[in-house]
């Protein structure tokens, strides 16, 4: 499984409509508004990095109104639950 995290910036007038477009899109699990330097940001979560390379290249670059990107690939999840089990002491 390969995750992938994009932070977007999108023109402001079409930030709602990005984040629809972007929902839609099969292999992004979830679509943020957030506040700060983006806009949106989207998780995608594929089989391989070859899928993800695909989304990338033929989907989100035809979503209008998107004008930068900055995508990241997950290496490792650290959850809470994980990082819980790691300090269990088998009481």
């Amino acid at each position: 499984m390969t995750t992938a995290i994009v932070l977007i910036n999108a023109e402001r007038t079409k930030i709602n409509s990005v984040g629809e477009q972007l929902a839609s899109i099969e292999g992004i699990s979830e679509v943020y508004s957030v506040t700060g330097r983006f806009d949106l940001i989207a998780i995608i979560r594929l089989s391989s990095n070859e899928d993800l390379a695909e989304l990338i290249t033929s989907k989100i670059t035809k979503v209008e109104g998107i004008i930068s990107t900055e995508s990241m690939i997950a290496l490792k999840t650290l959850s809470m639950r994980d990082i819980a089990s790691m300090f269990d002491l088998g009481n």
